[in-house]
């Protein structure tokens, strides 16, 4: 199921939409297009003295899984300035360094979401806040065997390969 899976009526002008092509549906009255694109989220791997900093999951989907802190970005913001927003709400931590790890593409409950990741550090204790039940350090041979998305996992053993040529 997408996005636009169900829509029938505009938003804008309550016109009958048509189906254009794939993920794209029309209102001929109006002449508003909508298109079912992923959205953008950011992700921080969090790291600090070998471990790696995840957060379990208080709200569905994925209630009660081990994810990385992380969100999706607010209209027009910056990918960077959502990662430190997102970081800030659930741990209380400014982040200090980013380094590029790449972008992934996961379902989440009827659409998908184009996540963008980073290795990050920052100072201070973590505390658990917003959408998160609780945060721990994971060192590379703690990490959970599953996570809240499918991406999480390779994205982790990367860090973790990384961190032993370290």
């Amino acid at each position: 199921m997408g996005v636009l899976d169900g829509w029938k009526l505009c938003p804008r002008c309550g016109g009958e939409l048509e189906a254009r092509e794939r993920g794209h549906l029309a209102c001929p009255g109006c002449g508003a297009s909508y298109w079912a694109n992923s959205s953008p989220a950011a992700q921080g791997v969090l790291e600090r003295d070998g471990r790696v900093l995840l957060a379990k999951r208080r709200h569905e989907p994925r209630k009660g899984y081990w994810d990385l802190p992380s969100g999706f970005l607010e209209e027009g913001e910056e990918p960077l300035a959502g990662l430190r927003r997102e970081l800030r709400e659930e741990t209380g931590l400014e982040l200090s360094v980013a380094e590029w790890a790449g972008a992934s593409i996961d379902r989440y409950e009827h659409q998908f979401v184009l996540s963008l990741s980073w290795i990050v550090q920052a100072d201070g204790e973590p505390v658990a806040a917003d959408d998160v039940e609780e945060l721990a350090w994971f060192r590379p041979d703690e990490l959970p065997g599953e996570m809240a998305f499918d991406s999480q996992g390779p994205l982790l053993r990367e860090w973790a390969a990384r961190a032993a040529r370290a």
